[in-house]
């Protein structure tokens, strides 16, 4: 399922240009957003690589660009740059670098916790690598 939906995002973002909105929340009740105004995916030969650019900061910080350029890695598919296989190691699949500083597959979690580090569904530029957001969604749509 998850090779034929990066397949379909890529499929849909071949055609048009389009933006990307990361909305998120904490146990807290507070929300910020990332705002991209371009987003893309390339092709299953180049790795289903992401390509994000033009930022706009909604309280929530940058961590989603320095995975610009990477390719989308898996348990079973490692595809990021570092020695070991980030995915296996955080508990996710994601355009991993050397590793991660969002990690929005990663466990669900109960908010801040220490005892395992950078496992859950993260956004470190709002609220550092050992907390686990309440929500988090990643929604495109054409640019216009």
């Amino acid at each position: 399922m998850l090779v034929s939906g990066l397949e379909n995002l890529f499929h849909l973002t071949l055609r048009k240009r389009y933006e990307l909105l990361v909305d998120m929340e904490d146990f807290e009740g507070n929300q910020v957003f990332a705002r991209y105004s371009s987003f893309s995916v390339s092709p299953e030969s180049y790795g289903y690589r992401l390509h994000v650019s033009g930022f706009t900061d909604g309280g929530a910080g940058d961590s989603l660009s320095p995975h610009s350029g990477q390719k989308f890695s898996t348990f079973d598919k490692d595809q990021d740059v570092s020695d070991f296989n980030c995915a296996r190691k955080y508990l996710g699949a994601f355009w991993y670098n050397n590793c991660h500083h969002t990690n929005p597959n990663g466990v669900y979690r109960w908010g801040a916790d220490g005892t395992l580090y950078g496992v859950g569904v993260e956004w470190s530029h709002w609220k550092g690598s050992d907390y686990s957001l309440k929500s988090i969604s990643m929604k495109i749509r054409p640019v216009q």
